[in-house]
């Protein structure tokens, strides 16, 4: 969506990638390496059946301290990831990526500081009442862009940044290489 807002023309390819294969194998690596190693191995998958194209990847992690967090599988699950959230500030780190022909071209890293407000055990429980499934579909049973909102008292980062893409040095790397008007 963010591209197509941007008006670029592109294909879109899932990657074929075991992401919590390759988090494993990555234990010494902290959030931020993390998101940058899924957003390059995504983009070099891709780039296998794309001979030549510049192939974007990207990825997000979201961090409080040591702790990374991954999607809720469950309902109680969100509500303690949400509850771990109250008063604090955590990160979202995310990276993008290009590849051709299999090979690293540029990547980058951005991050974006959230800070929960404090919130109350009915608070998070009403607040899943109303946003559903929706909380099972991102990493921190957040979307900012919606009621998500709702819970943070302050944030520190670019808007693209945690929508999971950073879209201002992605597009001027893109101009840079020539693969859009500049």
């Amino acid at each position: 969506m963010l591209l197509e807002n941007a008006g670029l023309t592109f294909q879109s390819q899932a990657a074929e990638i075991d992401e919590r294969q390759i988090e494993a194998c990555e234990d010494q690596a902290g959030p931020e390496a993390v998101a940058a190693i899924l957003a390059r191995a995504k983009a070099q998958d891709v780039s296998r059946h794309f001979p030549d194209a510049l192939v974007i990847g990207s990825d997000q992690t979201m961090s409080l301290g040591d702790r990374v967090y991954h999607k809720a599988k469950n309902r109680a699950e969100a509500k303690d990831n949400l509850m771990s959230l109250s008063g604090r500030t955590h990160r979202l780190n995310s990276a993008v990526s290009i590849v051709k022909n299999g090979n690293l071209v540029w990547e980058h890293l951005a991050y974006a500081e959230l800070t929960a407000r404090n919130l109350t055990e009915a608070f998070v429980d009403r607040y899943l009442d109303r946003i559903g499934d929706k909380a099972f579909s991102s990493v921190g049973a957040y979307q900012l862009e919606g009621e998500g909102i709702h819970l943070f008292s302050a944030i520190e980062g670019d808007y693209f940044t945690i929508l999971g893409l950073p879209m201002l040095p992605l597009l001027q790397e893109l101009r840079h290489l020539g693969a859009i008007d500049g």
